[in-house]
């Protein structure tokens, strides 16, 4: 396994030294759309490293009805608890958009930590940057329009796909985001009219980027800041796909 072929930052951001003691024992999978990497109360049995696609973690109430606390891609690992030593989660974590990536059993991740005293660092920093995601979830779900964090959340995917074109139902985005359908139809109708975005059955199309940053008005940008100052690893160069013709 060459450290050279993943995209992953938080492998890339490993020494050299580090990411041998993992190398060995990782494993390349295919992780299609609501791929279960982890269930409520289940015994976990691998951390994963996603090169491409995006991923929930989601809170489930009793009913079983649930809503998206934070989003993970190429920039992480997940479950983040089993860097403590924990071996269940009460929360549901999968993917969103169809991707691949690596894994390994949480035993080989629990000894590689044991033999570097350095090894858990850059996992321990992304458990504080997903922190840090979370809580401005919290604040723009509490502080914030539904257009407003409808930008911040098609931001984020942006930031993981990497690439204009987004392919998600609006019943998906009402799913995650916690909202009714057609708050999330009038929320794009929304952003389109502000010229930020295209928006066809199952697609969203990002046209102005800066755009949109400057519409989520502080609820989007101090995550992703804190990431690059505690973990700015750098990720290969992916191409932008270019935008479909009107």
């Amino acid at each position: 396994m060459q450290k050279s072929r993943i995209s992953n930052r938080i492998l890339r951001s490993l020494s050299d030294q580090d990411f041998e003691l993992l190398a060995p024992y990782l494993e390349e999978v295919e992780m299609p759309s609501r791929y279960p990497i982890a269930r409520p109360d289940t015994l976990l049995e691998h951390v994963y490293f996603p090169d491409s696609g995006i991923g929930a973690v989601m809170s489930v109430l009793p009913d079983g009805k649930k809503a998206e606390a934070g989003m993970f891609g190429s920039e992480g690992f997940v479950p983040t608890s089993t860097i403590i030593g924990d071996k269940v989660v009460p929360y549901l974590i999968e993917m969103q958009v169809a991707g691949r990536g690596y894994r390994i059993s949480v035993d080989r991740m629990r000894e590689a930590t044991k033999q570097s005293a350095t090894l858990q660092v850059p996992f321990i920093k992304f458990m504080h940057v997903f922190a840090v995601q979370v809580s401005y979830t919290a604040l723009a779900n509490a502080k914030f329009r539904v257009e407003k964090r409808l930008a911040r959340w098609i931001l984020m995917c942006h930031d993981r796909v990497r690439a204009d074109v987004l392919e998600i139902t609006h019943e998906y985005i009402a799913f995650l985001l916690g909202i009714r359908r057609p708050s999330v139809t009038t929320a794009l109708h929304v952003l389109e009219g502000h010229k930020l975005i295209r928006s066809n059955r199952g697609t969203v199309i990002i046209i102005n980027r800066k755009g949109l940053e400057r519409f989520a008005a502080g609820c989007y940008g101090l995550p992703e800041r804190e990431f690059e100052r505690l973990l700015g690893a750098s990720a290969p160069e992916t191409d932008v796909a270019p935008l479909p013709s009107a």
